[in-house]
């Protein structure tokens, strides 16, 4: 049965039909046609289920405050939960079905829920949890684990694609109803960039279907020639289906573009995240009706009065033949009024003040409807769809006066500003008792790093809910953003709009005023949760005395509504049984996004192949054409070892190891974090940030150094080298170059905000390659005309060359214990460097090695790596590095955690060699036992191994460990067990197992 109105439908195409599935029921609706719509033209007013007591629910709302109606949109890869309805745009072949229901929706068996809900008042699963554990666990544990969650997880894989667009624009308006429309225009003509979006697919907002002119014409044709003025504007940008998601810090805006959702067989994203910089941020938001508390007011058919009179005016559908008002304000007289124009019958308007109403009541009065002063509904008659209401007094406690029949109830409570993207940075609220609703504290706005607003209200978010004051407000609101950016706003008047003479609101938050508990508990707030009056009564009377705690035992506003429309309502009863004003009851927290966002549009791009795009150094593709194996190392691909013919991996890293201390080896060192430390404080913040002291080193010279966290333990290790007087080049491990530049920029940006340091991660800016072993000097000798010896380029200074007639920086650093010359150049020169390299060493069998052979020589130097050595408990002296801690200076951080009594324990686990008795490897990981066991009747341990390699050089296995006063305890044998059994005995040496003076990296 179709319900579509002969008027009406000013959004329809009604020469193009559309054909949809609903649980599988083929439908039919037109082009223009929301979801909501066009369920409700085929009188499909039942579609879904609540959460807790699986009752009927019908569509309540018009747009993105729809509690009830959610459904699983698409089918297979493409299937979404949780779609509103109200909010889908309709298009051809859209398929559809409905939620939380089983074993259909028109007989769901969890509708016996309803029959016990005595005994499942708010908190009862609180409750539950006091029980013994074996009947909890038992018996109620799989029932609420069966009933949770809403809808189903869709199926793996999504074909669609998403995208992330970053803007900048001087003025960033949300909301394109007449307000949005007027402030862009207002910032725009005084010069500023304006970005302007509407989450909906149509420009106006409410206006249109509530009447009204601006400046003599319709309020349909002056939005019309706004936008027609917005599109010449160069400065201006527009954007539909585009949600305002979140106000952050210093201006940045999230908005959330459902690019193609309404027309999915088009070649574009799906949906697009933008991250928008805006100077000012203008947020036009509009207002929220409010639904009336009374009993059966979740029955299907029972509508906001604005949403009943936007389906019959922008769609042409009537939710019913005979619709009952109710009221406590003027403004649901426009839907009255609009509907008796239509044809359709009112059989009465109940309006909960005594005094009456202003124009709207008179007119509605002369069309012959019916108007009863200071009454409400004592209940709504009906089950799967409303049949009748029964009438009261509103100050009365729900004695029934008169029954009658209908088969819609269009309710108002009043409006609410949309406060929440003015509250996700810190605005505040005035609590408006004239209007009872709170609204944008002027006094009191988001303010950035120096104090400066710069969030600005506009319309009937700030609570001007007439459209005369709406177009000022938002005339003001665009002038000022624009002048607050710098721009001179023009002097043009504001748009002149007609005004609506109507009479005060009066506050209902409960209707009757006195109804006893049968009715209270069967009057809803929140219709998703099935949350009562009588609910939000009770966890006051249990003690729930903030608004957040009731929230949370109540679940009310915890849906995917997020209480848009409950929340209100609730606070309101939680402070008539508190017996406190409703301002001193205070809102809950509004966190964003505004209304849900997909997952995939949060990710973006950042999946499959790019979701950890691999980083690849200048010379990645030669290792590629030369077999090398590679390992991940954070986000890069190193070479792990360059295997020749038949070799083994571990054949190729012996080989390599013998080759580079024999003669000459080359490492692709480019993945090594570079971060210039630069500015008349780069010395003094280097001295806190390492544990030695970095502002007496001279420049070309480097120095090992140490960095540890503010709770004391190790976090990197590095050579840092000095450039100049003022500019240091830190070297970091690969993996620590994102996180150590950002521990760097933390503490500058807020700590030492005031000294004069810039810093940059320059890591992919340059190549860099270790030239080691024996024959470097000499191989780079055929390159270079510079001195080289070791006067001229000492252990841990650097330099800069001419080698293979490119300027490079060499560093004489060593990971190896070799002579090594660390060779740096920009990108774009690493491969011709390497190509270089490998040219003039090749009279020496120059051979390329990969990262094991790096740590198997580093290991036999004893040098520490970090993440192997380190797991973020250990500290520098727990390694016996105290000779890198300097003495010499006051403070550095972590520098007071480590003398916390638990971390200068002299009996702590301590670095030391490990060299097995029979020549063989350790396990990585590997605890010693120690005599007796824990309370757990576990075995003690008294140390585990850090680092475990076979050495080609030594010819056996070696490890580094820490063990419980390891240093003190050269020559003892320690027990490892094997994971299959059996016993490695291993003996407490010193962890330098190779040239322990030095001599061959000083050469």
């Amino acid at each position: 049965m179709s319900t579509r109105l002969a008027k009406g439908g000013r959004l329809l195409d009604k020469g193009r039909a559309l054909h949809f599935t609903f649980n599988g029921k083929r439908l039919k609706g037109h082009a223009g046609d929301t979801l909501a719509s066009a369920l409700l033209a085929n009188d499909q007013m039942l579609v879904g289920r609540s959460f807790k007591y699986h009752r009927p629910r019908g569509i309540v709302a018009s747009g993105a405050e729809e509690p009830n109606a959610l459904v699983h949109l698409g089918e297979g890869a493409r299937m979404e939960p949780n779609q509103r309805v109200t909010t889908t745009e309709l298009f051809d072949g859209l398929t559809c079905t409905s939620q939380n229901h089983w074993p259909s929706l028109e007989y769901d068996i969890g509708a016996v829920n309803t029959h016990l809900a005595r005994f499942l008042p708010a908190g009862f699963y609180y409750k539950m949890f006091i029980h013994p554990r074996p009947f909890w666990k038992h018996v109620y544990e799989p029932f609420i684990r069966q009933s949770a969650g809403l809808g189903k997880a869709t199926n793996p894989g999504d074909p669609d694609r998403y995208e992330h667009f970053y803007h900048f624009c001087d003025v960033a308006v949300i909301g394109g109803g007449v307000a949005g429309l007027q402030a862009a225009v207002a910032a725009a003509e005084a010069g500023a960039k304006v970005m302007l979006m509407e989450q909906t697919a149509h420009w106006g907002g409410r206006a249109p279907v509530d009447g009204g002119e601006i400046d003599g014409q319709s309020a349909e044709d002056w939005i019309t020639a706004t936008l027609a003025k917005l599109r010449d504007m160069p400065n201006v940008t527009l954007r539909l289906r585009c949600m305002g998601a979140g106000v952050y810090d210093h201006g940045y805006l999230l908005g959330y573009e459902r690019v193609n959702d309404h027309a999915p067989s088009t070649d574009t994203p799906r949906h697009r995240l933008w991250r928008i910089r805006a100077g000012q941020i203008i947020t036009a938001t509009g207002a929220i009706e409010r639904p009336l508390s009374f009993a059966g007011n979740d029955i299907p058919g029972v509508m906001l009065a604005s949403a009943i009179r936007d389906y019959a005016v922008n769609y042409g559908v009537s939710i019913g033949d005979r619709t009952v008002v109710v009221t406590n304000n003027d403004d649901a007289y426009r839907t009255a009024i609009t509907l008796k124009k239509f044809g359709l019958e009112i059989p009465a308007i109940l309006d909960a003040r005594q005094s009456g109403g202003g124009a709207l009541a008179a007119e509605a009065r002369a069309l012959g409807i019916r108007v009863e002063n200071g009454k409400g509904i004592a209940k709504v008659k009906g089950g799967k769809r409303v049949t009748g209401v029964a009438i009261c007094a509103q100050a009365g406690e729900g004695a029934v006066l008169e029954e009658i029949k209908c088969d819609a109830v269009a309710m108002s409570g009043g409006w609410s500003p949309v406060v929440h993207l003015w509250s996700h940075c810190g605005g505040k609220l005035l609590w408006d008792s004239a209007q009872a609703h709170f609204r944008p504290d002027p006094a009191n706005p988001p303010r950035g790093a120096k104090g400066e607003a710069f969030v600005v209200v506009a319309g009937s978010a700030n609570g001007y809910l007439d459209l005369a004051a709406t177009l000022t407000d938002a005339d003001t609101a665009g002038k000022t953003a624009a002048a607050a950016m710098g721009h001179k706003p023009k002097s043009t008047k504001a748009p002149t709009a007609t005004a609506t003479d109507e009479a005060a609101l009066e506050a209902v938050w409960l209707m009757p005023q006195g109804a006893n508990i049968k009715l209270r508990m069967k009057s809803w707030l929140d219709y998703q949760n099935d949350v009562k009056v009588s609910d939000v009564q009770l966890a006051a009377r249990e003690g729930y005395e903030s608004v957040e705690h009731a929230k949370r035992y109540t679940t009310l506003g915890m849906a995917t509504d997020q209480g848009k429309l409950s929340n209100i309502n609730g606070l309101a009863i939680l402070s008539d049984a508190l017996g406190q004003p409703i301002p001193q009851t205070g809102t809950t927290t509004f966190r964003p996004p505004y209304t849900p966002i997909s997952l995939s549009a949060i990710a973006g791009a950042a999946r499959d192949a790019v979701f950890q795009p691999i980083r690849k150094t200048p010379i990645h593709g030669w290792h590629e054409a030369n077999g090398a194996h590679f390992e991940p190392v954070g986000q890069w691909r190193r070479p792990y070892c360059f295997p020749k013919g038949e070799e083994t991996h571990r054949d190729a890293v012996n080989r390599e190891i013998n080759q580079t201390r024999a003669r000459l080896g080359l490492l692709d060192a480019s993945t090594l974090g570079k971060i210039i430390v630069k500015g008349p404080d780069a010395g003094r913040f280097l001295d806190m940030l390492y544990t030695n002291v970095m502002s007496s080193l001279k420049p070309g010279k480097c120095r090992y150094g140490l960095m540890c966290n503010e709770n004391g333990f190790l976090m990197d290790d590095g050579v840092v080298a000095r450039i100049d007087e003022d500019t240091f080049l830190c070297h970091t491990t690969t993996g620590g170059a994102e996180s150590i530049h950002g521990h760097m920029e933390d503490w500058l940006q807020c700590e030492w905000w005031d000294w004069k340091v810039y810093t940059a991660n320059v890591t992919e800016q340059y190549a860099q390659i270790a030239v080691v072993g024996p024959k470097g000097r000499e191989t780079l000798a055929k390159l270079t005309s510079d001195d080289l010896s070791n006067d001229a380029l000492p252990f841990m200074g650097w330099a800069d060359l001419t080698l293979a007639g490119m300027p490079v920086r060499a560093y004489r650093i060593s990971f190896s214990g070799e002579l090594s010359y660390e060779l740096a150049v920009p990108a774009s020169q690493g491969r011709a460097l390497w190509d270089a390299l490998l040219e003039a060493g090749a009279e020496h069998s120059v051979t390329t090695y990969g990262t094991e052979g790096l740590h198997v020589m580093r290991a036999e130097k004893g040098f520490i790596m970090i993440g192997d050595e380190t797991d973020g408990t250990v500290i520098p002296q727990d390694l016996n590095m105290g000779w890198a801690i300097s003495k010499k200076k006051d403070d550095y951080l972590g520098k007071r955690a480590q003398e916390r009594s638990h971390m200068a324990d002299p009996n702590r686990w301590k670095l030391v060699g490990l060299e097995t008795l029979d020549g063989s490897v350790l396990p990585d990981g590997a605890y010693a036992t120690a005599p007796g066991h824990n309370a757990n009747g576990q075995r003690m341990t008294q140390g585990r191994v850090t680092s475990t390699y076979f050495s080609p050089t030594l010819g056996r296995g070696i490890a580094m460990g820490l063990v419980h006063n390891g240093p003190d305890r050269m020559g003892d044998v320690l027990d490892f067990p094997k994971v299959d059994g059996g016993i490695i005995k291993a003996k407490i040496v010193d962890p330098i197992f190779f040239d322990k003076d030095g001599e061959k990296q000083n050469v």
